[in-house]
Order: structure tokens, then sequence, then C-alpha cells
């Protein structure tokens, strides 16, 4: 969404609250009060969407026992977090960063881990490098462009592209990017534990790309 600037004669009491509510929610107090402005004229901003996806995909991961979501009101980025069966119960976490719009994607998801076990790493590099021949070979595609993804140390960076539907609701893509989390999750962790194969991740991938309505 464009913004433009703008000259607006406020009372130096109006601007002192505005300044302290800015502070208390992190905002800047044009933000604040963009924000305002819109929620009393019922204008959807890219700020508004972003906290609707979030919070519809807190209340859809609250069931589930295996990822732990977190994310503050106003931040463009939700976290979940997610405990590995292996030595010592390392941690991996999800980081679901939307955007504001005019980067001409949805956002990024990035997996980041921290661990000092060489096999650890280099087990869980080899999946990395699996999920990425699986969804330039199978979900590329159906988008019609092939995902740019990296491998930074202790991090996996892959973009979200932004939906060929422009109508889908907030509430279609919290769905999508939950149960895309959750895909990624379970396998990886199956592939870590040997109970999956490369062709079983392949296969169980295949079989969830089937019943997706929305590709992300």
């Amino acid at each position: 969404m464009k913004k433009t600037l703008y000259s607006l004669m406020l009372s130096e009491d109006v601007v002192r609250a505005v300044d302290e509510r800015a502070h208390q929610l992190g905002l800047s107090r044009s933000g604040l009060v963009n924000q305002i402005l819109a929620q009393n004229l019922s204008v959807a901003t890219p700020e508004s969407r972003i906290n609707d996806i979030f919070q519809q995909m807190e209340a859809l991961m609250a069931p589930v026992k295996e990822l732990v979501p977190f994310f503050a009101p106003n931040s463009p980025t939700m976290s979940l977090k997610s405990s590995l069966a292996y030595k010592y119960r390392p941690t991996v976490k999800y980081e679901v960063e939307l955007s504001r719009g005019g980067e001409g994607k949805l956002g990024d998801l990035s997996v980041v881990f921290r661990t000092q076990s060489a096999q650890l790493i280099a087990d869980m590099t080899d999946f990395f490098r699996l999920w990425v021949g699986i969804e330039n070979a199978h979900l590329a595609p159906l988008l019609g462009a092939r995902l740019e993804c990296a491998l930074y140390e202790g991090k996996f960076l892959r973009p979200i592209p932004l939906p060929r539907s422009r109508n889908c609701s907030a509430q279609d893509i919290a769905q999508a990017l939950s149960q895309y989390v959750q895909l990624f999750d379970r396998l990886l962790k199956g592939y870590l534990s040997g109970d999956l194969s490369p062709q079983d991740v392949e296969k169980a991938y295949c079989e969830d790309l089937k019943t997706r309505t929305l590709y992300l």
C-alpha cells in the first residue's frame, strides 16, 4: 500500500498521548496515527492483514503440541519453536516473516537451528537440499517459477511466493502456512530419526501437495 507524506495540525496533548502509546506498541508516531485512522475508517492495511494472519495461525497452532507459536502485535514476524528428538533435545525455530507489500513475494520462511553436533548439522543440511529438490520438482511447476532457497550457517531460508489468487483471505493464508510448517516439521523429524527415507519424504510431500488448495 503506497504511503504519501501529509502535514497535520495536532494539539500538543494529542501528540504526547500518541507518542506514549506508539512507544508502548513499538510503532512510530506516523505508524500509530495511520493505524488509528485505518481502524476507525475500516480501511485494511498491510499491517492489519499481517496481524490477522498471525492471530489465526496462533489459533490454528494452539492444539499442536509439537510447535509453540509466538508473535508480538504489529510485528511482521511470527516464530514457532519445535524440539528435535535428538541428543540434548536441540530446538529448531521456524520464523515466518511477511512482507508489507512491494517485495513481489508474500514473505520468507526461515528455519533456524543452533547445534554443535557436526552429525546433526550434516543431516539437516542433507534434508534441506532434499527438500529444495522435491519442491522444485513438484511445487515449482504449479507456481510457474523455481524457489530460490538459501542455506547459511545455522539457517535455511525459503521464500514464500505470492498466492496466484489475489482474493484469498487471511484465513486461507494462515491455514496454508500452518499446514506447511507442520508438514516441514513432521518430515524433518522423521528424516532425522531415520524413520523416513528420502523416498518416503518425497512421497509424503506429494501426497500432501494433492490436498492443498493454496500453493505457497
